[in-house]
């Protein structure tokens, strides 16, 4: 694997920002990768997204995506988290490094376009253009990516899942922050919790995204019944 484990040191600055508020990423001191792939999975506000942005800063790439060559910026909000992190990489070094986030895509197919010449994505959909994009790279290399599945339908986030294996056969290292229980259902990965204030390694079957989507496809009337209902009797009580 490109990085095979990661250090975060809290003695200095960021010790004393938000980060640090945050449960699983404060007591996170260091972390090993053991598969190509490995997923970040949890509740908004876990920390993974958090955690996988200082990931691709600490590896010199661009905080709202792209490669190392890109430097675009709109909103500078990102956390100092990734100037405190020490990584440990693999002997050998990626032929390609890249930084994913679907709500960022737009200034990074600009930036593809003008950089490499490609054809306009902006004239396709969202989902296809964002898709077609990540099918373009494939060559081995090490790729962060934030909730693609925000930008995929459900068949293409099929589609992605294929790719990811493929790629990661050929030797690519994913990282990857997602709430689909499609994605966190491929093969041979693996996933980790950000939820209760830790980072732990879990199996699929145990992630959030699995059982809530199982529990509402499996109960679906009865689920939303009960939902509507608590939520009328709330709405009563606060008159």
């Amino acid at each position: 694997m490109y990085i095979r484990s990661f250090s975060i040191d809290w003695s200095g600055e960021i010790g004393r920002s938000y980060v640090a508020d945050i449960e699983a990423i404060r007591v996170l001191d260091s972390f090993t990768f053991q598969k190509n792939i490995t997923f970040f999975a949890g509740e908004n506000g876990s920390g993974k997204s958090t955690l996988l942005e200082a990931l691709a800063i600490a590896c010199g790439l661009n905080p709202e995506g792209g490669t190392a060559n890109y430097n675009f910026s709109t909103y500078d909000d990102y956390s100092e988290l990734g100037s405190a992190i020490t990584l440990c990489r693999g002997i050998s070094r990626p032929e390609w490094s890249y930084f994913l986030r679907a709500e960022s895509f737009y200034n990074v197919a600009s930036a593809a376009v003008r950089e490499y010449n490609l054809t306009d994505y902006h004239a396709r959909s969202h989902g296809e253009s964002f898709l077609e994009f990540i099918q373009s790279v494939d060559v081995p290399g090490l790729y962060f990516m934030d909730e693609p599945e925000a930008a995929l339908s459900p068949q293409r986030q099929l589609t992605l899942l294929i790719y990811l294996v493929r790629m990661a056969q050929r030797g690519s290292q994913f990282v990857i922050a997602t709430h689909s229980p499609i994605l966190l259902g491929t093969p041979d990965a693996d996933i980790y919790s950000f939820d209760d204030g830790r980072v732990q390694k879990v199996s699929y079957e145990e992630t959030d995204s699995y059982q809530i989507t199982k529990m509402f496809i499996e109960n679906r009337s009865y689920l939303l019944e009960r939902l509507l209902r608590d939520e009328e009797e709330s709405e009563n009580e606060s008159f």
